[in-house]
């Protein structure tokens, strides 16, 4: 693929559009089985977004089959194509913009479901956490509201993801995308997040403790931290 090919895209809805954008350059340039994605940083730079949002949207295509993620630098960096995404990928985006339409409190009490659950699960998984430490890192230096919400979506994308269950990460991260503005407000309100990175703390230390009920009681008060009554 080259890089003429590739459009900046707009910084609303970014994960959705940047599976879109993925979609497209598949379909455009006739890729099959075995071609291979750009790497993370320079299909970031093209695309005009950040790795981080390449990189949520690449586990989703990981998820669903369409890519397989391969370690390595330059002509080996990138991830291989392993089907076409047809309509599996277009499932996840019209579940990202059905999503987009629910209230507020519709999705808050799903998010509460689906992630006492997954934090649970992670706790009795026992597996490594170092994806939840590079979040909270990423939260601790943030700039902006913009910036803590984007390592905050990784941090919950993450627990969901050591629970073990692929569909669960999967529809957390559409569940993350489509409240994503809704976050950056509940930052912007609160002003000083650092009641919202003791609760990620509390999280993350159950979790390494491996003990489900607090893992579980942890996530239920955070959510009610960062969105109290709702939004």
């Amino acid at each position: 693929m080259t890089d003429t090919h590739w459009r900046p895209v707009k910084r609303t809805r970014t994960f959705e559009d940047v599976l879109a954008q993925i979609e497209h350059r598949i379909a455009e340039d006739g890729l099959t089985a075995g071609d291979r994605l750009p790497a993370e940083r320079r299909l970031a730079e093209q695309l005009g977004v950040s790795r981080s949002s390449v990189r949520e949207a690449m586990r989703v295509l990981e998820t669903l089959g369409v890519v397989s993620s391969q370690a390595g630098r330059g002509p080996d960096a990138g991830a291989v194509l392993t089907s076409r995404p047809d309509s599996a990928l277009t499932d996840v985006l019209r579940l990202n913009l059905g999503l987009a339409t629910l209230e507020l409190r519709e999705v808050i009490d799903t998010r509460l479901m689906i992630e006492r659950w997954a934090a649970a699960q992670a706790a009795r998984a026992r597996a490594g956490t170092s994806a939840l430490a590079e979040a909270l890192k990423g939260m601790d230096e943030a700039g902006s509201a913009e910036e803590f919400v984007e390592h905050d979506t990784a941090f919950h994308c993450a627990i969901a993801e050591i629970a073990g269950n692929r569909l669960i990460a999967a529809f957390m991260r559409s569940l993350r995308e489509s409240m994503s503005r809704y976050a950056v407000e509940a930052v912007e309100r609160l002003g000083d997040t650092s009641g919202l990175q003791a609760d990620h703390r509390r999280i993350l230390r159950a979790v390494q403790e491996g003990d489900p009920e607090e893992a579980a009681q942890a996530v239920t008060d955070h959510l009610a931290h960062a969105y109290p009554a709702g939004g």
